[in-house]
């Protein structure tokens, strides 16, 4: 019997069993503005459903992610003490206030510091097209007036602490 197995199978490769895992042609990704736009949409209608922000992960990678923020509402104020975060605005305008002393710093996950606002800060205005670099350790907050809104694609860079 096993003699007749090898006889059918001596003509057949095993690619054409299980085919070998191909290599992606281009291991770039690539999320253009209008699709990014497009996505920041879907985020507005639930940022009105919710507290005014909302954001999605686009990709994780293994020493970073990317994703993408809406906000409508000024933010708490944020510490990582591992990520530096990389703003890139894509529309909208906002105060990115950095530095100074957190008031009402609460932990809310390891290396992860909440407050509600910042002391002696320095504001620097974000317009599109604009990019900030936040380091890991520095506290920070996107103010907003009015109707202002804001949408950025965020990286999250892990640092060496």
């Amino acid at each position: 019997m096993e003699q007749i197995a090898k006889e059918m199978l001596k003509d057949i490769k095993l690619d054409d069993i299980v085919p070998r895992p191909q290599k992606p042609t281009n291991p770039v990704d690539h999320w253009s503005s209008p699709i990014l736009l497009e996505r920041a949409a879907v985020l507005r209608k639930m940022a009105k459903h919710g507290d005014g922000s909302a954001s999605e992960t686009l990709r994780e990678y293994p020493q970073h992610f990317a994703m993408l923020s809406f906000r409508s509402r000024s933010g708490e104020v944020e510490v990582h003490e591992r990520f530096a975060d990389l703003f890139v605005v894509l529309s909208g305008a906002a105060t990115l206030l950095t530095g100074g002393t957190v008031a009402g710093a609460r932990t809310t996950a390891p290396g992860e510091t909440r407050g509600v606002s910042i002391d002696g800060g320095t504001p620097q205005k974000l317009r599109p097209g604009d990019i900030a670099h936040v380091p890991a350790g520095t506290p920070h907050q996107m103010l907003l007036k009015g109707e202002d809104t804001i949408t950025c694609l965020v990286m999250k860079v892990q640092e060496a602490v």
